[in-house]
C-alpha cells in the first residue's frame, strides 16, 4: 500500500528527510508545512510537492497524508505530533522526540490508544555499522550482556568566529530548551545506551561545563562540554562524552563483553571486532595488530561496495530509519527503535538536565563536583 507523506518544518533537516523518503519504495511526498509559508513552498518547488500549508490542520485537509514527520524545533514536537494523531496519520518525530520523558510517555500513550504507531528519528541507530554492531550484540558476541558501553559524540565549535555567529542570538530557540545545545544534539548519544540498560530508573551522574572557547566569546549559559555515567543498578555501566573541542572528532559507541568486545565508527562507517585470542609472551604483539588491520581491510572492502553499488549516502541513517518505520505501519517489520528506548533516553536526559540545573552549571567552574541522581 503506497504511503502518502507530510512534513511540518521546513527547516534544513526537512530536506533530508524529502531525499529519504524519496529512496524509499512505495512512499511520497505529498505536502509540506511551515509557518513561513515561503519555506514551505521553496522546498515543495525543488521536489516538486504539490501541497502546501502554513498550519497544520490545513496541512490534513489538503494533504490527507498517512504518515506525518515533525521535523520543527523540539519546543512543538509535542503539539504537533499530537494534532497527527489526533488526524488519524502515523507520526514520525525527529530527536529529539519530546521535551520530556513525561511529554514522551503521554504521545506514546496517544497512538497506543488510538491504534496508530509513533517512532522517533534517532537515525544514528540506524546506520549500516550501527545496525551491525547491534546485531552482533543481540547475537551474543560479547559472550554475554554488556558490562559497560562507551558512547561518543563531538560537535565541532572549534572556530570563534563561528561559535560566536552561531550564538550570537540571544533569542533562539536553542537556548529556550531545557539543555539548551545539549538537549538539541545528545540524545543521539544517550539512544546508544538506552537500548542495552536493564533497568527502566537508571543512575545518572553527570558533569558539564562551559569550553574556554565559549568563555572567551563571553557566552555564559551554553554548556558545550558534557560528562555522563549511567548504571542500570546491577552489572551494566555506561559513559558518555559530548564535546565541541575534541578533535579529531569522534562519533560513535564502543561495548565491552565478558568475553569479547566491539567499536562501532559513525564517522568512518566502520566496526571492528575485538576477539579475545589468548596469544601468548611477544605472539601478542605481533598477531594482535595483524587481526586489527585484518578488521580495518574489512570494512574498507565493505564501504567501497557500498559505493560501487550506490547504497553510500550520509544521511543513510536517516533513509533506514524511516523505512523501517513504514514497514512496521504496513505490518512488514518493526520500528528500529522501541517505545521503551525512546523513553529510557528522555528520562536519563530528564535527569542530566536537571543536575546541570541543580548545580547552576552554566556558571560553575570546570572542575566543580559532580552531582548524582
Amino acid at each position: 500500500m503506497p504511503l502518502r507523506v507530510a512534513i511540518v518544518g521546513c527547516g534544513k533537516i526537512a530536506e533530508q528527510h524529502v531525499e529519504a523518503v524519496r529512496r524509499i519504495r512505495g512512499a511520497s511526498v505529498v505536502g509540506v508545512c511551515d509557518r513561513e509559508r515561503l519555506m514551505a513552498q521553496q522546498l515543495a518547488e525543488r521536489h516538486g510537492i504539490q501541497h502546501v500549508a502554513d498550519d497544520v490542520p490545513a496541512l490534513m485537509a489538503e494533504a490527507r497524508p498517512d504518515v506525518v514527520h515533525v521535523t520543527t524545533p523540539p519546543a512543538s514536537h509535542l503539539s504537533i505530533a499530537l494534532r497527527g494523531l489526533e488526524a488519524g496519520c502515523h507520526v514520525y518525530v525527529e530527536k529529539p522526540f519530546t521535551l520530556t520523558a513525561s511529554e514522551a510517555r503521554h504521545l506514546i500513550e496517544e497512538a497506543r490508544h488510538r491504534g496508530l504507531h509513533i517512532t522517533a528519528g534517532h537515525n544514528l541507530q540506524c546506520t549500516w555499522e550501527s545496525l551491525a554492531g547491534r546485531r552482533l550484540v543481540r547475537e551474543g558476541f560479547l559472550g554475554g550482556p554488556p558490562v559497560h558501553i562507551e558512547s561518543y559524540y563531538t560537535y565541532q565549535l572549534k572556530d570563534r568566529n563561528y561559535a560566536a555567529a552561531l550564538l550570537g542570538d540571544r533569542q533562539h530557540w536553542v537556548r529556550q530548551l531545557p539543555g539548551q545545545l545539549l538537549h538539541n544534539i545528545i540524545s543521539h548519544g544517550i539512544a546508544r545506551i538506552a537500548e542495552f540498560l536493564e533497568s527502566d530508573d537508571p543512575l545518572v551522574v553527570a558533569h558539564g561545563h562551559l569550553s574556554p572557547l565559549m568563555r572567551s566569546i563571553g557566552e555564559t549559559t551554553i554548556i558545550d562540554e558534557l560528562r555522563v555515567h549511567v548504571s542500570d543498578r546491577r552489572n551494566m555501566t555506561a559513559s558518555f562524552v559530548f564535546s565541541s573541542q575534541v578533535s579529531p572528532a569522534v562519533n560513535g559507541w564502543r561495548a565491552y563483553g565478558p568475553v569479547n568486545s566491539l567499536v562501532v565508527d559513525n564517522l568512518h562507517h566502520t566496526v571492528i571486532r575485538l576477539k579475545q585470542h589468548g596469544y601468548k609472551s611477544y605472539v601478542n604483539y605481533f598477531l594482535q595488530p595483524l587481526h586489527l588491520a585484518a578488521e580495518y581491510a574489512r570494512n574498507a572492502r565493505g564501504n567501497i561496495a557500498r559505493f560501487v553499488r550506490a547504497d553510500f549516502h550520509d544521511d543513510s541513517g536517516l533513509k533506514n530509519c524511516i523505512e523501517a518505520f513504514y514497514e512496521s505501519i504496513t505490518g512488514k517489520g518493526a520500528p528500529a527503535v522501541t517505545h521503551r528506548e525512546v523513553i529510557l533516553t528522555a528520562l536519563i536526559m530528564d535527569r542530566i538536565f536537571e543536575q546541570l540545573s541543580a548545580r547552576e552549571m552554566t556558571t560553575a567552574a570546570p572542575h566543580a563536583d559532580r552531582v548524582t541522581a
